[in-house]
C-alpha cells in the first residue's frame, strides 16, 4: 500500500502545473472537488423515465428500470413478465426488476419519490458553481479532466476519447446546456481509480451515445437518453423524458457488465451507494460483502456459461450460412436500410459477419444477426461496399450491392 502525505501531495500537483504548462498533457485541473450529488432513491436504478424505455436487438442491462407517471405499455421491446397483482415485472434482458406507474403498491408511490429524486438531484448538480467554463470550447476530446464541476453554455461534443483521471472518491459534474454526443466508438476512460458512480452529467439536451461507444458516468438528462447500437453505459441514465436503446450494454454501479460489450473500460464500482447517500426505498436489505461477492462470482460463472454458447451458437451459425450463401444472397430481392426488419436482414448480417471488413463488422459478430437494420449494420456494409469498391459505400442495400454480391458468388 502506497501513503502519500501532504508534501507528496503538493509536489505531485507541482509537477502536473509544470507538465500542463510545458504542453505535454491536455489536462484540464481543478483546485478542489465537489461534494456528490444525492441521487436519493432515484439511484436504486439504472434506467429511470418520466415517459418511456424502449429497447431494439440485444440489450442487456444490470440493475433496475422504472418508469413514471408512464405506464408499464411504455416499456417496450423487453418482453415483460408481470405475475398477478405484481408490484414489478421481469425481463429476460433485465438482471433487476422492471417497476412501471401502474404496477401494485407500493410501486406507484415509490416512483413518484424516485422521479422527485431525479429533479431535484438535476436541479442540485445544475446549479454547482463552476470551477471551470467553457473547457475546450465544447469539444473534451482527447483531454484528460481532473475532478471538478465544469459548465458549457453551448452543447458538449466527444469526437474522441476522453480520460477522468482521480481517486475512487473524487467527484466530477459537468453541466452541458444544450447537447450531449459521443461520437462512435470514442470511450469516456476512467483512471487511478475513479468510480463511474462519482461521475455526473448534467444535460438540459438530448444526449447521444453513439454506435460502439463507452460511456462512464450518471447522465441526468433534462429531455432524452439516446444509446446507439452497440453503445455501453457503466452508470445510470436518469432521463426526464424518455430513454432509447439499441443492442446496448447497461450496467448501474455495483453490477457487471451484462455484455462483453466492444471496446469496454474496465471500471471498480463499489457494490454499496458510496457517496450519493442514496436511501434504499426497494431494497428489502443492505447487501452483505459476502453475498455480493457470492451474487457477482454467480453472474460471472453465468456470463462465462453464456459466452461460449453463443461462441457455439455463431460458429454454427458460420458454417450453415457459409454452405448456404450462395441461394440466400441470391434470394434477397428487395433493398434494405435503416428500420428493415427480416430474414433477408438477418442472411446480410451474417453475410457481413463471416466477410469480417472491419470494426463495425466485429461488433455486429457481437450484437449477433438480430434480423434488425440498425446504424451498426449500416456502418458493416458500408465498410463492405468500401473494400469491395462499392461508391458511394451508402450502407444501403441495394441494386448496385446486390449485383455485386450475385457475381462473387457466380464467379466462385
Amino acid at each position: 500500500m502506497i501513503t502519500v502525505n501532504r508534501n507528496s501531495l503538493a509536489f505531485i500537483s507541482a509537477a502536473l502545473f509544470a507538465l500542463v504548462a510545458s504542453g505535454l498533457a491536455p489536462i484540464a485541473a481543478n483546485a478542489a472537488g465537489p461534494a456528490a450529488v444525492n441521487l436519493g432513491t432515484a439511484g436504486n436504478f439504472a434506467i429511470l423515465s418520466k415517459t418511456g424505455i424502449s429497447t431494439t436487438g440485444t440489450t442487456a442491462v444490470a440493475g433496475d428500470l422504472g418508469v413514471s407517471p408512464a405506464a408499464a405499455t411504455y416499456i417496450t421491446g423487453f418482453a415483460l413478465n408481470l405475475p398477478a397483482a405484481g408490484a414489478f415485472s421481469t425481463s429476460a434482458l433485465v438482471t433487476g426488476k422492471i417497476y412501471a406507474s401502474d404496477y401494485a403498491d407500493p410501486t406507484p408511490a415509490n416512483l413518484t419519490t424516485a422521479v422527485l429524486d431525479m429533479q431535484t438531484a438535476y436541479t442540485d448538480a445544475a446549479g454547482r458553481a463552476a470551477g471551470i467554463t467553457e473547457q475546450g470550447a465544447g469539444n473534451i476530446g482527447g483531454l484528460t479532466l481532473a475532478p471538478g464541476v465544469y459548465k458549457w453554455s453551448t452543447g458538449l461534443a466527444i469526437p474522441t476519447d476522453v480520460t477522468l483521471s482521480g481517486g475512487a472518491d473524487d467527484i466530477w459534474i459537468f453541466q452541458v446546456a444544450q447537447n450531449l454526443n459521443l461520437s462512435p466508438a470514442a470511450k469516456i476512460i476512467l483512471s487511478g481509480g475513479a468510480q463511474s458512480r462519482n461521475v455526473f452529467w448534467v444535460v438540459a439536451g438530448q444526449t447521444t451515445i453513439g454506435t460502439t461507444a463507452v460511456f462512464n458516468g450518471n447522465i441526468l438528462d433534462q429531455t432524452t437518453i439516446v444509446l446507439n447500437t452497440g453503445a455501453q453505459l457503466n452508470g445510470r441514465a436518469l432521463a426526464q423524458t424518455a430513454v432509447t436503446l439499441d443492442s446496448n450494454a447497461v450496467a448501474a454501479p455495483g453490477y457487471a457488465n451484462p455484455l462483453p460489450a466492444t471496446g469496454a473500460i474496465s471500471t471498480t464500482a463499489a457494490p454499496t451507494v458510496g457517496a450519493t447517500s442514496q436511501s434504499q426505498t426497494f431494497a428489502e436489505s443492505a447487501p452483505t460483502a459476502d453475498s455480493v461477492n457470492q451474487s457477482l462470482q454467480s453472474q460471472v460463472n453465468s456470463l462465462n456459461a453464456a459466452i461460449q454458447l453463443l461462441q457455439a451458437q455463431r460458429a454454427a451459425q458460420s458454417v450453415s450460412s457459409s454452405a448456404n450463401f450462395s441461394s440466400q444472397i441470391q434470394g434477397i430481392a428487395i433493398n434494405l436500410g435503416m428500420g428493415s426488419r427480416n430474414n433477408d436482414v438477418m442472411t446480410l448480417q451474417r453475410f457481413l459477419i463471416s466477410q469480417n471488413k472491419g470494426p463495425a463488422a466485429q461488433t455486429l459478430a457481437h450484437a449477433g444477426a438480430t434480423a434488425y437494420f440498425g446504424n451498426l449494420t449500416r456502418l458493416a456494409l458500408a465498410e463492405f461496399q468500401t473494400q469491395a469498391g462499392i461508391n458511394p459505400p451508402s450502407g444501403l442495400f441495394g441494386p448496385v450491392t446486390r449485383a455485386y454480391l450475385r457475381s462473387i458468388i457466380i464467379n466462385k
